[in-house]
């Protein structure tokens, strides 16, 4: 069964390898549709390419293509004469309100939730979340079905390979104290 949900990440929840990696696998689980633009992706990838200079652009690319091979729909366009009518705290995140309205979207995934005011946001019907909120709303409604996504990412790791325990020290540092507890409630169901 596949969500009509919609989370627009932005930027700043794509920058982070490993946050990345669990918001992708999550994405496939199809409990909501993930969606991001053209210009999510040069932010997040500027960015990394800036502070990891021993990444290279030709990398970064070849995620981004995978990224949206492999999530369906993900993609939003056409929302750009939408910006200049919008007002936020920092003008730089009008392009992110702009997608969020043109793509139909339910929440906005990211770190800055205080760039996104609700008073400003609920006319359009759009909530704005924190990852570790959203990912635990999202394993709310389905424990096994993200713990198992989450644990495949995990599994993934192979240089070097990741204890459940080194893992969660990884999803700890992504800011993700309530997706760790939650997993840990699970022992070794996962």
């Amino acid at each position: 069964m596949y969500s009509h949900y919609t989370a627009l990440y932005d930027a700043c929840v794509l920058y982070p390898a490993p946050l990345r990696d669990v918001l992708m696998q999550l994405a496939l689980t199809d409990l909501f549709r993930a969606k991001w633009t053209d210009q999510i992706h040069d932010e997040w990838m500027r960015n990394v390419l800036k502070n990891k200079p021993h990444l290279n652009s030709e990398q970064l690319t070849r995620t981004k293509n995978l990224m949206n091979s492999c999530v369906r729909d993900c993609l939003i366009t056409g929302y750009e004469s939408l910006i200049p009518s919008l007002q936020l705290p920092d003008s730089k995140d009008c392009h992110v309100l702009a997608v969020a309205i043109r793509g139909g979207v339910d929440v906005i995934i990211t770190f800055n939730e205080k760039d996104f005011p609700k008073q400003i946001l609920l006319p359009y019907d759009i909530e704005v979340q924190h990852p570790d909120d959203f990912i635990a709303c999202v394993m709310d409604l389905r424990q096994a079905k993200v713990a198992e996504a989450i644990e495949s990412v995990r599994k993934r790791l192979r240089n070097p390979p990741k204890t459940k325990e080194e893992y969660f020290k990884i999803l700890l540092q992504q800011r993700l104290p309530v997706t760790v507890s939650m997993l840990r409630e699970l022992g070794d169901e996962i």
